[in-house]
């Protein structure tokens, strides 16, 4: 039995094509998905998603979101997600020294730098799974 695989932002929707498994990072570890998966609720964190069908293996990085499964059908609602080997890894990086460099007076600054340093930290890992 095949999957069905959604990727849905703001902006379009990414991906909507059969799949016969599917890993992604949600906010506590990362979770895969196969056919007859239970039906699922999930919060989805900073990071990879890998979708394989017929021997191949897509990947992308999402930011955040949720993810549902539900009679076959994975979809995944993001604010941003693009294909892995769209990332630059020379920008990843400089938006993480970017990010840690930001000042932090305030509990709320402190906060908005932390997730700032998770979202670069997330776009450079996956940017560097993708480099041959």
């Amino acid at each position: 039995m095949i999957m069905q695989c959604i990727i849905v932002t703001p902006e379009r929707t990414l991906r909507d094509q059969p799949a016969d498994f599917i890993v992604v990072t949600l906010e506590d570890g990362e979770i895969g998905i196969a056919s007859g998966h239970a039906p699922l609720l999930g919060r989805l964190g900073y990071g990879e998603m890998r979708v394989s069908q017929a021997g191949k293996t897509e990947r992308f990085y999402v930011e955040g979101g949720f993810l549902e499964v539900l009679e076959n059908v994975v979809t995944v609602l993001t604010p941003r997600a693009a294909p892995a080997e769209q990332i630059d890894p020379a920008v990843a990086r400089e938006q993480l020294f970017s990010a840690l460099s930001k000042p932090a007076p305030s509990g709320e600054l402190l906060a908005v730098r932390n997730r700032a340093v998770a979202i670069s930290r997330a776009r450079l890992r996956v940017a560097r799974r993708t480099q041959p």
